[in-house]
């Protein structure tokens, strides 16, 4: 299993993870869980992922779309690669205002305890990982509430909808 995947799983964030996503300019691997039943909702009525950022842009303008889809993804978190602890401050800071944010570290790291109390201060996780596995250092914590929802966040939401629906119809193809 995938050093990512092994991450996900031990922070308990089940569901698809969609490595390389373009974050408030970060690399970033999100976790997310496909609502079904909205999917399902969406597929029927005919309202794919609205990915286009034209289409985001469109949605300040209240006089063009007096609606705006309904999220067929849960952001279940956002895994952020780095080499060391010392650069996740950095990495994660804006970023946990859209889900819990976790470091994901090669394995093993030095036992500084500095920059994990600061980490753990501002909620953000630390995860070692590598194929055989993960241990979570620090859980992290679902700072996203004290921010509010934003229109780049639910655009997001489009953008992983789109992406996740990409992953799984990959993985039924390679099953068959």
């Amino acid at each position: 299993m995938p050093p990512l995947q092994h991450a996900a799983t031990a922070l308990g964030w089940r569901g698809v993870v969609i490595p390389d996503v373009a974050v408030l300019g970060q690399q970033v691997s999100a976790v997310v869980r496909v609502l079904d039943h909205v999917h399902q909702w969406r597929t029927e009525n005919g309202w794919p992922p609205e990915p286009d950022p034209s289409w985001f842009r469109s949605w300040f303008e209240p006089d063009f779309h007096d609606q705006i889809p309904v999220p067929a993804v849960e952001l279940l978190g956002v895994l952020v690669i780095e080499s060391s602890v010392e650069s996740a401050l950095n990495s994660c800071g804006t970023l946990m205002t859209l889900a819990p944010c976790a470091v994901v570290l090669p394995a093993p790291q030095p036992a500084d305890a500095w920059p994990l109390i600061e980490l753990d201060y501002y909620g953000i996780g630390v995860v070692t990982a590598d194929t055989d596995g993960a241990d979570v250092l620090i859980a992290p914590e679902d700072r996203s509430r004290e921010f509010g929802p934003s229109l780049f966040g639910r655009w997001l939401q489009e953008v992983l909808y789109e992406q996740a629906l990409k992953l799984t119809t990959q993985t039924v193809r390679t099953r068959n």
